[in-house]
């Protein structure tokens, strides 16, 4: 077994969230083989006898994915200072410890990975990935071809332009307003809103329909599901390098699976 962040394990074991665990390690509350450990930790968990408050680690617990469905005014968090909405009540629920894969912003909806198999959350949000969120979007006024063409092909913002995307009009609205289809593969913060509004068509509604080819198709607002056993396999081969549109294929024998190159 390579040797992993102590904290990570705390985490995967069901202990604390990432952050909380290195509070954990800033207290002096956990040891490592004896030895109070202190900064960043490599371990193997395998082999380290590690203690928190003097307890041993709880057995790691079995790997389990969930969709959720995100509702708008909701904080992926599980308390907050201000007192808003927040997922606490939601991940105290679900019989083992998980969290959120990436983040969804306040005041958008939609899909929302909940898990506890850390690594292969962190590919996933890896940007060689290039992991494909589908987003529905209302925005103010119907954008022309050429500010469309601008959304496929790259807006310039002030982190720099961003990577093309797919790019449809779904619908107008009787206002005069639309509804478009964006598909992304980055996950810069509030990315498909600041390229609309840089565009000057600000974003009222917004919906992540997907995240990495799951979609919350038949979930309500608020509800939650458990993945069935063929989207954890392919979210596995995405977080593998396989292109999105291929995984989940099953291939002739012989033939190997096409990689993106980190």
């Amino acid at each position: 077994m390579e040797r992993v962040r102590l904290a990570r394990v705390l985490a995967e074991r069901g202990v604390a969230s990432r952050r909380e665990a290195e509070g954990f390690i800033a207290e002096g509350r956990v040891k490592v083989d004896g030895e109070t450990a202190s900064g960043v930790v490599l371990v193997d968990p395998d082999t380290a006898r590690i203690l928190v408050d003097g307890k041993p680690l709880p057995p790691p617990p079995p790997i389990r994915w969930f969709l959720y469905y995100k509702p708008r005014g909701v904080l992926v968090s599980r308390r907050d200072p201000e007192g808003r909405s927040d997922m606490d009540e939601l991940l105290g629920s679900l019989g083992v410890r998980v969290e959120p894969v990436g983040r969804l912003d306040f005041d958008t909806e939609g899909a929302l990975l909940l898990t506890n198999d850390g690594e292969t959350a962190a590919r996933l949000l890896h940007p060689s990935r290039r992991v494909p969120k589908r987003y529905l979007v209302k925005c103010y006024r119907t954008p022309s071809d050429t500010d469309l063409q601008a959304v496929r092909t790259g807006v310039f913002l002030e982190d720099g332009r961003t990577a093309p995307t797919r790019c449809r009009l779904v619908r107008n609205t009787s206002t005069g307003n639309a509804w478009i289809e964006v598909t992304v593969t980055e996950g810069r913060n509030r990315l498909v809103r600041r390229m609309f509004s840089q565009l000057g068509h600000p974003v009222s509604k917004l919906r992540r329909e997907s995240f990495a080819t799951i979609s919350v198709r038949g979930l309500d607002r608020g509800q939650v599901r458990p993945l069935t056993g063929d989207e954890v396999r392919r979210l596995k081969e995405i977080a593998s390098g396989v292109p999105a549109r291929q995984a989940g294929h099953k291939r002739p024998e012989g033939h190997a699976r096409p990689r993106r190159k980190a």
